[in-house]
Parts: C-alpha cells; sequence; structure tokens
C-alpha cells in the first residue's frame, strides 16, 4: 500500500446496536396496544406508581392543612390571651402554607413525569 492511496473505507450495514430485538418476544408496545396480560401488567404499573405519588401528595397537603388548627392555637396556648390571632394566622396562610402548597405540587408533577419517563423507557427498549 503507498502513502498516495487514501484509506479504504468500510461499509457497515445491519441493525443497530439498539435496536436488535430477542427473537419470540414481542416490543412492550405491541403488548400494550394488543391487551395483553403482560401489556396489563405494564400499564397497571405505571397506574400504581402514578397512584403511589398521587398519595404522598395528598397525604403530605392533608398534614398540612390538618395542623393547621393546632398551628393557629399555639401563640394563645403559649403567649396567653392577647387581642387578635389574626396577623399570625395570615402570616402562616401566606407565607407559610401557600409554598408549602406549591413545593408539594411542583414535586408530584416531577414525579409523575418521571414515572412517565420511565415507562416510555420501558416500553421503547431504552
Amino acid at each position: 500500500m503507498s502513502a498516495a492511496q487514501p484509506p479504504r473505507r468500510e461499509v457497515v450495514t445491519g441493525v443497530p446496536r439498539g435496536t436488535r430485538r430477542r427473537p419470540g418476544h414481542a416490543p412492550a408496545r405491541s403488548e400494550i396496544r394488543e391487551q395483553t396480560p403482560i401489556g396489563t401488567v405494564y400499564v397497571r404499573s405505571l397506574m400504581r406508581s402514578q397512584l403511589r405519588a398521587a398519595l404522598y401528595a395528598l397525604g403530605t397537603l392533608a398534614l398540612l392543612v390538618g395542623t393547621l388548627p393546632l398551628l393557629f392555637a399555639f401563640p394563645v396556648a403559649v403567649l396567653g390571651s392577647f387581642s387578635s390571632p389574626e396577623p399570625f394566622v395570615w402570616v402562616v396562610l401566606g407565607v407559610g402554607v401557600y409554598p408549602l402548597m406549591w413545593l408539594t405540587a411542583r414535586w408530584y408533577v416531577r414525579r409523575a413525569e418521571r414515572n412517565e419517563e420511565d415507562f416510555t423507557g420501558l416500553v421503547e427498549g431504552r
């Protein structure tokens, strides 16, 4: 081989490595579309993970809202009787509760999206 000749190019043909499927196994997408028992398991798994995330968010919000009466009674119990608890209530609601509700909602949306991404990766074989 002389120095003037360009190197020989090789052409690779065939299925790319990531797209090969095992023989005899249908992809998960067709399992879901055809409503086979395995497809049902895939969908139920997604539904369970979404329900679990929703129940965690609901439980967090219920705990947050359920403890508000105790929190509102706190200044009266500690400081004794004072004229009006309204400023304390508004501060707790405006500064404490709404940011926590927003964070809980943000966590739930991110968790739901992550569950869907994981499910899509499973279905597409990634």
